[in-house]
């Protein structure tokens, strides 16, 4: 069954950072049940590589779920203004999982991507910090 609008949120975390690094997300409908979740170790990266990682895997999961319109919401101000092209890419770490971010976004019909306070990013926070374990 495709779903046609999803919502994402997605957290990464590493510990140290740089250090072993977890990333988790949730995808729910636009109701706001939800769909399915990530929760999984990446070995070692940095804080913004698994925040990276993250919306990438939440991002493939979207469109192996047939969604045509995606609403990101992500606490990494750094992550969501580069998105959005209010910060240049100058991390070179992060210049690919960038490129492979606006690859996949370049899939749905439309999507939307907004920074929201991390208290409204726990569930996502709580499944990357499960996988940190």
């Amino acid at each position: 069954m495709a779903v046609k609008r999803v919502v994402i949120f997605t957290d990464g975390a590493a510990e140290p950072n740089p250090g072993p690094a977890a990333i988790g997300a949730i995808i729910k409908d636009e109701h706001g049940r939800p769909i399915t979740t990530i929760s999984q170790s990446i070995g070692r990266a940095t804080n913004n590589q698994a925040e990276y990682r993250a919306l990438i895997a939440a991002l493939e999961k979207a469109i192996r779920l047939g969604a045509s319109y995606v609403d990101i919401k992500l606490d990494s101000e750094l992550v969501v203004r580069q998105l959005s092209g209010q910060y240049r890419v100058k991390n070179l770490a992060l210049k690919p999982l960038y490129q492979q971010v606006k690859q996949l976004t370049a899939q749905f019909i439309a999507f939307t991507i907004t920074h929201i306070p991390s208290q409204q990013n726990t569930e996502a926070h709580n499944l990357a910090k499960i996988a940190l374990r």
